[in-house]
């Protein structure tokens, strides 16, 4: 198997991101987007999806938090499909159910080469710690458009923490079982993905 590590960066009028990620890690993360409770949620992601993470974000959250989510799904989207290539070998589809004290996350995600995201649940509040509630549903998009996947995210609950953190650790795990390489073909009739 070939190491599937990128390194990507995107400078924009609004954002600076540097970015490395290994498909095939330990969990390992050294996170900085300006938004801490966005850093909690993407140290969740990798650990949970064994995914090593470097992210360095500079962005206008003296504006707000959206242009840097947004950014951040963009590059980290990007950075997956380019480490999946050819995706010869892997499974293609993964699924999670994760609870989070009173809150259930369930998140599917295909690696089908088409973007789409199904998004149910809401959140009580307008901002998580330093968060904007509503960016959270806009990076699974921005993630899922740019890694031309399809990603079906359902969350319930009461407690808006709780909701987030299971949605970020149901979507990496999902991401990690579809991502895992167990066989030498490609998953479609079309014979590409």
């Amino acid at each position: 198997m070939t190491d599937r590590i990128v390194n990507k960066s995107r400078i924009t009028k609004e954002t600076d991101i540097t970015l490395k990620l290994n498909l095939d890690g330990d969990g390992n993360s050294n996170i900085s987007t300006g938004v801490r409770f966005f850093d909690h949620m993407l140290e969740t992601f990798s650990r949970h999806g064994f995914f090593d993470l470097d992210l360095k974000v500079v962005g206008d959250i003296d504006v707000d938090d959206h242009h840097t989510v947004e950014d951040v799904g963009i590059v980290l989207g990007d950075a997956f499909k380019e480490a999946l290539g050819n995706k010869i070998g892997i499974n293609r589809v993964g699924y999670c159910i994760f609870p989070m004290d009173e809150s259930l996350a369930t998140v599917a995600v295909d690696l089908s080469g088409r973007s789409y995201t199904v998004f149910e649940g809401s959140f009580a509040y307008q901002k998580i710690g330093d968060l904007s509630s509503q960016n959270i549903y806009h990076f699974i998009e921005s993630f899922a458009n740019n890694g031309l996947m399809n990603i079906n995210v359902k969350v319930s609950g009461e407690n808006d923490h709780h909701k987030s953190e299971a949605i970020f650790k149901a979507l990496a795990r999902s991401l990690n079982d579809a991502t895992k390489i167990s066989h030498d073909s490609i998953l479609s009739t079309k014979e590409i993905i």
